[in-house]
């Protein structure tokens, strides 16, 4: 054998070790769950507005543009609280920073079922959004503690799977609850979903306290074998790296972040469309059913969450994210511009390309956070990170304000989703543009891991 092959084999060896791959697949039973749950409960508080928009804007006689902002705020609290909360969790762990954030955000989806004028549905859904901010960088940035850069797409994909969850489960629940529960105790359907929703949350945040361990060397539940085993492979993953930014303020000022920021930006725009306005899309339709709508967003959802588990993992047996990310991306644009032309005429073909356009979409997202694990570390990356999603996600005040302006005043979808589908397409010649591929290294890391991984 050459030496060249000697090392390759030593290399897979090293890598795919039994106990070190045992290790990761403990690691992964532990905390991907519990953080699944957390995010499930995150996206049904965040967008069961959706749904309970299907009732609330007649009887609170409130405008589509009205709700177009009251949606899309959100995003203006979470922009101004993400990169604090991120750096308070670099400080003091995730363990108390994802507790607090829990618990907050349960309390404000509760107090949504209060709603009386589009003041306090503002100041309410701002609030959302303060409470919310950092919990998706956090965790993102958590995640990095614990796996080195050739499984965290995987990871990433299998954690973000949960918002597809959210929807297949949230879709459903909330239209049951608007019709089940409508007129129970004086209260209508939407007020019912605010708050069945919203007390999980709450209580799940006081779990999160005494289940979470901020980092492997604090695992009570691994060995010490197994923890050495973890510090030498993620070692390993920051030499392969090489050298990434650590200080805060540089990774604020690189202009890498900022190609990020505009590529992410163009993915979240269609994100935030399909959530907050899916829902009144599958309606235009035909069908007018809040079950019948919960039903098609679940199975459009279980779908977006295959494609986000696949797609992850491909990139990652593969070493390779760029395309992974804009061409997953161009697709739910090209399937966004067809659902605005087929809405109108043939509401069940629109439907299928609905559901591609979340696959699309949903598919881009968990493979698009290995581009910045690449050149940010430490602070930086827990700085960076959140500075991303934050600014990216002003988006998602973006498109909602949008959709519900050009709705209200065409009294079509059509010509919002053709624009959001302009702007998620901008996602792959950005990503074309400005972002390298990987090195050799983490290429011959990833094909040395694939080597021995089950398919």
């Amino acid at each position: 054998m050459t030496s060249e092959g000697q090392g390759a084999a030593q290399s897979s060896g090293t890598i795919g070790s039994t106990a070190l791959d045992e290790t990761y697949r403990r690691i992964t039973w532990r905390l991907l769950p519990f953080l699944m749950f957390l995010w499930v409960l995150s996206w049904i508080d965040r967008v069961n507005i959706g749904f309970a928009k299907l009732q609330m804007l007649s009887e609170l006689r409130f405008s589509e543009t009205v709700y177009g902002i009251g949606a899309g705020i959100f995003f203006i609290g979470y922009f101004l609280c993400e990169v604090p909360s991120n750096l308070l969790l670099e400080y003091i762990g995730a363990r108390k920073t994802i507790a607090r954030i829990t618990f907050l955000w349960g309390i404000c989806c509760v107090a949504m079922m209060f709603v009386t004028t589009p003041l306090f549905f503002y100041v309410l859904r701002f609030l959302l959004g303060v409470f919310e901010a950092g919990f998706y960088p956090g965790v993102i940035l958590f995640l990095t503690y614990w796996y080195p850069s050739e499984r965290r797409a995987k990871v990433f994909g299998l954690f973000m799977s949960a918002s597809a969850l959210a929807g297949v489960i949230g879709g459903p629940l909330a239209g049951a609850i608007m019709s089940g529960m409508h007129g129970v105790n004086g209260w209508s359907g939407w007020q019912w979903v605010f708050l069945l929703e919203g007390i999980p949350s709450i209580l799940a945040g006081l779990v999160t306290l005494f289940y979470l361990t901020d980092r492997p060397s604090k695992a009570c539940w691994l060995t010490a074998e197994q923890k050495a085993l973890v510090a030498a492979d993620l070692a390993r993953d920051a030499a392969a790296l090489g050298h990434r930014e650590h200080r805060i303020l540089a990774s604020l000022k690189d202009a890498r972040v900022w190609q990020c920021i505009a590529i992410f930006f163009c993915i979240i725009t269609a994100n935030s469309a399909l959530t907050f306005y899916g829902p009144s899309v599958v309606r235009d339709a035909g069908f007018t059913d809040p079950l019948t709508v919960g039903w098609i967003m679940s199975a459009a959802y279980l779908c977006g969450g295959a494609g986000m588990i696949f797609n992850g993992r491909h990139s990652d047996r593969t070493g390779e994210a760029r395309l992974h990310c804009g061409v997953s991306a161009f697709v739910g644009a090209l399937a966004i511009a067809l659902t605005g032309f087929l809405i109108a005429s043939a509401p069940l073909l629109a439907m299928v390309t609905l559901a591609v356009a979340i696959v699309g979409t949903m598919s881009a997202i968990p493979v698009f956070w290995q581009i910045p694990g690449r050149f940010l570390a430490g602070s930086a990356a827990a700085a960076g990170i959140a500075l991303i999603n934050s600014v990216a996600n002003l988006a998602g005040f973006g498109a909602p304000t949008v959709m519900g302006y050009l709705r209200e005043h065409t009294g079509s979808p059509a010509t919002g989703l053709w624009l959001v589908a302009g702007v998620e397409a901008l996602a792959l010649v950005l990503i074309l543009a400005f972002v390298p591929r990987a090195n050799a290294a983490m290429e011959h890391r990833a094909r040395a891991r694939a080597a021995h991984e089950p398919a």
